[in-house]
């Protein structure tokens, strides 16, 4: 595909963000329907990480606390949420439907996908024109209520978008029982932005002579996709908050400041202008679990956290098939400033012997646990006191099985059958 990505003018494309409803609450709804109309939250340790329309309705909140949540809605149901291994599985269900309709998929989170629809939309355009057909209508909201230009092809192109991101939230729905935002416009920037503009369960198609209205009515720049913790924090110090202080801020004091590629990047973002391709996602390139705590402060507990983290991470390297060749721990140390950027990690390659074991053998699980405790060790002194609230563990760089393994019979003996829906 990347032929015609990178051969086509990028101003002729029509991109999908599809973006499901309060994803992990669908996920819960459809997995006991008896849930449907109360109000729900999905709970992790001590935060409603997410919860349905109607907790919504009565106050509740992304990311309260159970008991604030409680107390605004008493009635709340709670569901564990901290077993990720139900929204992967539907998560990768979306996204195979999404590539029955054309391989340009891109994933991003659980819940977000990006599809590069120019070739379909090509081709039914083609179509209306050989019927002499020039009605077309479209599909949900026209954001700024735009008024359609039929004589445009650029509109007619959004437009025969609307109709194709219908189909697609039709087919998640009546396949898979779950709503979603779609977002139309002509790259990937403006279809993230403009997706959220009406919620829950509708859709929004953004025409070009709209798009910086669309991006000057973001308050902040940190609202801008692609412009990340950091940058925003050392563009506020050059006194840069909003999409237009960027848009009006001298390029070359930008670049000496933050880097020629990442300051003409930025530049081009708060103008709405992103050429990045859609990437197809592919099977995941790492798998990774993690543990948040309140504390934890003692080399047992570490070593327990991550004996608890292993087996099911084990398990999912284990049915894709594909062996990993490196493992990396990462570590957040409690700080009452910077609550989510102080993370540390630490790699290393897997030993040989231990790559070979992979599989369905418990016995990696020790010699993995004192490679992942050598690797804490470079990062903490245990002879100081320490605070932890996070353990993360990650297998990468993944590689297929040699295939002199594949023809003996033991590989096929210790082949389960593929299952998808592994991966993060």
């Amino acid at each position: 595909h990347s032929k015609s990505v990178s051969a086509r003018n990028t101003a002729g494309r029509v991109i999908v963000h599809i973006d499901l409803d309060c994803f992990y609450a669908q996920v819960e709804m459809v997995r006991n329907p008896e849930l449907r109309g109360k109000p729900l939250g999905v709970q992790q340790k001590y935060i409603v990480v997410t919860c349905n329309y109607e907790a919504r309705k009565l106050g509740v909140k992304k990311l309260m606390s159970v008991k604030d949540a409680k107390e605004k809605c008493p009635q709340l149901i709670l569901v564990n949420g901290e077993d990720l291994t139900p929204y992967r599985e539907m998560s990768y269900k979306v996204t195979e439907l999404l590539e029955e309709f054309c391989p340009l998929v891109e994933r991003l989170g659980f819940d977000e996908n990006f599809v590069d629809i120019t070739e379909i939309v090509e081709k039914r355009l083609n179509q209306l024109q050989q019927s002499g057909c020039s009605r077309v209508c479209v599909s949900g909201h026209v954001y700024n209520n735009q008024d359609i230009n039929l004589h445009d092809t650029t509109h007619i192109r959004l437009v025969i978008g609307s109709q194709i991101a219908e189909e697609f939230r039709q087919a998640m729905r009546a396949r898979l029982g779950l709503t979603g935002c779609a977002g139309v416009a002509s790259n990937k920037l403006l279809s993230k932005l403009v997706s959220g503009i009406f919620k829950p369960n509708q859709q929004t198609v953004l025409l070009p002579e709209s798009c910086q209205d669309l991006i000057r009515n973001l308050d902040h720049i940190q609202k801008v996709p692609g412009i990340g913790y950091k940058t925003t924090k050392r563009l506020e110090t050059l006194g840069v908050r909003s999409v237009c202080d960027l848009q009006a801020f001298p390029s070359a004091v930008l670049e000496k400041e933050l880097g020629v590629s990442i300051a003409q990047r930025i530049q081009k973002l708060s103008y709405g202008e992103d050429d990045s391709p859609v990437t197809p996602s592919g099977p995941p390139q790492s798998f990774s679990d993690e543990d948040s705590f309140k504390k934890c402060s003692s080399e047992v507990e570490v070593k327990e956290k991550i004996e608890e983290l292993l087996p099911s991470l084990l398990d999912r390297v284990y049915k894709d098939g594909r062996q990993p060749h490196t493992v990396r721990l990462t570590i957040r140390q409690f700080s009452s400033t910077d609550k989510w950027f102080n993370r540390e990690s630490r790699q290393c390659p897997i030993p040989p012997h231990l790559i070979q074991k992979f599989g369905k053998e418990s016995s990696v699980i020790s010699p993995l646990v004192d490679i992942l405790m050598k690797l804490f060790r470079k990062m903490i002194n245990i002879n100081l006191p320490f605070h932890l609230t996070l353990l993360s563990v990650c297998f990468s760089n993944l590689k297929d099985v040699p295939s002199s393994k594949k023809g003996s019979i033991g590989f096929y003996l210790k082949q389960t059958p593929q299952t998808s829906g592994s991966g993060k």
